[in-house]
Order: C-alpha cells, then structure tokens, then sequence
C-alpha cells in the first residue's frame, strides 16, 4: 500500500512556471514506476508524463512535451512535476499514482492516487 500526497498546486499567470510534489509513504517508493495525470471540469482524466522506478525513462503527453518535466528522488520518497510556460489550457487538477507497469498511460493501471492539486492558469 501506497499513500501519496500532492502540494505545490497553485494560480499562476499564463507563461509562468509551478513544481508539483507528490510525496509518497507506505510500501516502497521505488518498486513503483510513477506517473502524473490531470482532470479539468467535465473532462476525463488524462495522462501527462511517467517515470519508471529508476528515473531514466520517462513519458509524455504531446501536450505537454518540452514544457514539463517529470521526475523523481527515490532517497526522499518524491515524486516531482516541473511546469514551465504555462498556458491557460493546462488548468486542471493534477494528480500523481503509483503503478506496478512500466511507463503506463492508462489511468486504469495505476493502484494508488493521490487526493489532487488545483493548478489555475490565467491568460
């Protein structure tokens, strides 16, 4: 069992950058590869970027490619997204899960979720 908790979230300006933190408790952190997914109102959930346990492989939405960066320190139990050049179309809340497959997209395949942080972006 995994517990993990997000913070970080925030209003920024269009442009403007936010790190995400996903700290994790429970069973061991790095036995899981990690991902980030978002949820804007009356949309579905939607994959943003993974990392497997190592954190030399990673994976990303279009969307989001060469603006964020995920990754992780497995000494500290964390998991991070770096957001840059943020749009208002990145307005969501955005969560972090635990998955025992490797760079996973699918939202079903990941066990464990965190509770979720507002990130506004305003134009």
């Amino acid at each position: 069992q995994v517990q993990l908790v997000e913070s970080g979230g925030g209003l920024v300006q269009a442009g403007g950058s936010l790190r995400l933190s996903c700290a994790a408790s429970g069973s061991t952190f790095s036995n899981y590869a990690m991902g980030w997914f978002r949820q804007a109102p009356g949309k579905e959930r939607e994959f943003v970027a993974a990392v497997n346990w190592i954190g030399n492989s990673r994976d990303y939405a279009d969307s989001v490619k060469g603006r964020f960066t995920i990754s992780r320190d497995n000494a500290k139990n964390t998991l991070y997204l770096q957001m840059n050049s943020l749009k208002p179309e990145d307005t969501a809340v955005y969560y972090c899960a635990a998955s025992s497959y490797y760079l996973d997209r699918s939202p079903g395949n990941y066990d464990y979720w965190g509770q979720g942080t507002q990130v506004t972006v305003s134009s």
